[in-house]
């Protein structure tokens, strides 16, 4: 706040100090003051604007210029207290600071300013005596108690903070904040007649508000006066019966009194209402759900859940509750599609996306659908590695490869070494990208990075070894990867067809073909690549016709080499 003394001074050099009239009437000393002020004036205004451009560097430099020349200047000192209290450097802001009050205590900007500082410098206290200063002159500056009873509150100061209090509400009337600043202190000073009797103040000054009397309700209930409580809502009932937010905590008091057929008619009537909030009948519904399932609990789960569905068709919060309940009862299927339609109404739940991926990786996985969730995770929470990772296993999984490798080098970026198992499953997945890309070298790395976390990962040892197999390269120690994994699963088919593979590139057709006929028997329907290899076994052992017949079923298939129409073609096995 620049004085209005300078102000006047500036405005009037302006017009005159260049008039020769003027100048002969003002002494040499009186001129060369003018001409000091007016210099002055021009850094502040310029130290001003630098502020507003938000260079606090510059303004600083023009408003120390104007100090040096006017160091008296309330103004000025007030201006660079501002900088230095906004680079958070307040013990030097405090000095100049101080002196603009000085130079001037009837400007209370400058006050509020010391006060602020002192409040930042952690001296309650004295930044309280200055606001008590601004509050204590009648009519003026009474906006201020409420800042000073905060500032007394947090020191403890329970008792002034009370006068201050009363002065404001006297000032203002009876509200909210000062009625509950006021309970506060008399529940901490263990008076709860005065704490109950404020309550009881702001409920008469504010009839039909149901959010005071819950607030009443609650420091009744916390201090064990529980008929109290339950008096008081019934009493407010009676005056106001459409209001669902007292039906429910009748409904909750009833219930702790044992009452559970009443707290239920409560429960009831209140989820009726459109006007509860969905938020608080969702979290009502699930807290149901941690309850001993009798045959009373799910009728009254039926119950809600049609209310829910009729008052609320379109909420986030529902939908979840009752894919919650779906999911309790292992309806899977169900439990997500109403996780999806939540999502869809409220993408920014964490919590609900991950296990919505998480339930798309299931028997005969969806990846497409996932997609659309990983990517909403991503989108959302961009800064969470887990999402990112999830994103890149998914495309890994649908053959966008050059994707996966961007999701999941950025999950790696941001897991940051936090979770080894996340870095574990992502190296060994951006090594199935990366030979896909054809970036073979980098691959195999990240298999073996894969390994050094976790060297008994099943994925990890069948991908590698069978991508060293494409590649006729550490054949054994591709053997010996499979086989481990073989031993722990004998019945998975990717994996024995995995194995049947390499024992192929070692030239041991016998056990090649007998454990590639295992893989076939464990799949419901042998994909594409199983019956080529099968047929390229089943020729090396001489056996060409069946060879040509299995290479035929493979025909159809996308997973097929680009030599199945060769080797049909001239019935025999190309590389």
């Amino acid at each position: 706040m620049i004085s209005k003394k300078f102000l006047i001074i500036y405005t009037l050099l302006s017009l005159v100090i260049w008039n020769g009239y003027s100048q002969e009437k003002l002494s040499k000393k009186e001129r060369k003051q003018q001409e000091t002020e007016a210099m002055a004036s021009r850094y502040f205004i310029e130290g001003t604007k630098q502020m507003n451009l938000g260079d606090l560097d510059k303004a600083f430099f023009y408003l120390q210029k104007s100090l040096e020349l006017t160091p008296d200047e309330p103004a000025i000192n007030y201006k660079i207290a501002e900088i230095y209290s906004r680079a958070n450097q307040s013990e030097k802001a405090l000095p100049f600071a101080e002196k603009a009050a000085e130079i001037d205590p009837q400007n209370k900007y400058y006050a509020l300013m010391v006060a602020e500082i002192y409040t930042k410098l952690k001296q309650p206290l004295k930044a309280a005596d200055i606001l008590e200063q601004l509050t204590a002159d009648g009519e003026h500056n009474q906006q201020y108690n409420l800042d000073l009873a905060s500032i007394l509150l947090n020191a403890k100061e329970f008792d002034k903070a009370l006068v201050v209090l009363d002065r404001a509400e006297e000032y203002y009337g009876v509200m909210e904040p000062i009625t509950i600043q006021k309970q506060r202190i008399y529940l901490q000073k263990n008076d709860l007649p005065k704490a109950i009797e404020e309550g009881e103040k702001l409920i008469e000054a504010r009839p039909g508000n149901p959010n005071y009397v819950l607030n009443l309700v609650e420091i009744l209930y916390n201090n064990n006066r529980l008929e109290d409580a339950l008096n008081l809502v019934n009493e407010e009932i009676t005056k106001y019966p459409n209001q669902p937010e007292l039906q429910m905590a009748a409904h909750s008091l009833w219930k702790e009194k044992g009452d559970i057929k009443k707290s239920n008619e409560y429960l009831i009537k209140a989820f009726s209402s459109p006007d509860l909030d969905p938020e608080v009948k969702a979290r009502a519904f699930v807290s149901f759900l941690n309850e001993i399932k009798t045959p009373e609990r799910e009728k009254l789960l039926d119950t809600l859940s049609g209310f829910m569905k009729e008052t609320e068709p379109a909420n986030a919060a529902i939908y979840e509750a009752l894919g919650e309940r779906k999911a309790r009862e292992n309806q899977q299927k169900e439990a997500i599609a109403l996780f999806k339609e939540s999502l869809n109404l409220n993408p920014k739940n964490a919590k609900l996306l991950e296990q919505v991926i998480l339930g798309s990786f299931g028997e005969n996985p969806d990846f497409v659908e996932a997609e659309k969730y990983t990517v909403m995770g991503v989108d959302e929470f961009p800064e969470n590695p887990e999402f990112w990772f999830y994103d890149g296993v998914v495309k890994s999984a649908v053959k966008k490869d050059s994707a996966s490798v961007v999701s999941l080098e950025k999950a790696i970026e941001l897991n940051n070494n936090a979770n080894a198992q996340l870095d574990q499953v992502a190296f060994g997945t951006l090594g199935s990208s990366l030979y896909n890309l054809g970036e073979k070298e980098s691959a195999f790395s990240y298999f073996e990075k894969a390994l050094a976390l976790n060297p008994n990962d099943e994925q990890t040892l069948n991908n590698y070894a069978y991508f060293l197999s494409l590649e006729k390269q550490d054949l054994e120690k591709a053997k010996t990867m499979s086989e481990k994994v073989v031993k722990k699963f004998p019945d998975n088919g990717t994996f024995l067809d995995t194995y049947a593979w390499v024992l192929f590139q070692l030239g041991d057709y016998e056990d090649a073909r007998k454990y590639m006929a295992l893989a076939m028997e464990h799949e419901k329907e042998p994909s594409g690549v199983m019956l080529e290899h099968f047929g390229d076994i089943l020729y090396h052992l001489g056996d060409k016709s069946e060879a040509i017949s299995y290479w035929k079923k493979a025909a159809d298939s996308p997973e097929a080499s680009e030599k199945l129409p060769l080797k049909i073609k001239d019935g025999k096995y190309h590389e």
